[in-house]
């Protein structure tokens, strides 16, 4: 059995700084943790977090492959996307959909392809 000793890391692959910044940091809202460079002109390698999620973003050929996706489940999925909209980023409009009775879900993908799709569980009353 695999124990972990913290959450495990999507690595996504970009291919243009501004536009991932654009993206993740002014659309998305997340922070930039780190960033690193074997000199000053290399791919960069980068972590990003929001409360405690991260994500790492690689420009190096071979970390990873263009067009990955990663599955999150998160609360207040509505208001979540509602605020994602309200932004007005001219390349996406996220809407909010019922996977089945359980799971409603919503995705975005970066400009390189990568797609984050989000899950919230939806509650039983009982009945």
């Amino acid at each position: 059995m695999i124990k972990l000793t913290e959450p495990a890391i999507p690595v996504f692959r970009i291919f243009d700084m501004d536009k991932a910044k654009e993206f993740y940091v002014d659309y998305l809202g997340f922070e930039i943790d780190w960033e690193h460079r074997h000199q000053g002109d290399f791919p960069v390698y980068m972590q990003i977090s929001q409360g405690n999620l991260r994500i790492h973003l690689t420009e190096h050929h071979g970390d990873c492959t263009p067009g990955s996706s990663v599955c999150l489940y998160v609360e207040e999925l509505d208001e979540l996307v509602e605020n994602l909209n309200a932004k007005g980023y001219r390349f996406m409009r996220p809407g909010v959909q019922a996977m089945n009775a359980n799971l409603k879900y919503s995705s975005v993908t970066d400009p390189f392809g990568n797609k984050i799709t989000l899950h919230e569980r939806i509650p039983h009353d009982g009945h």
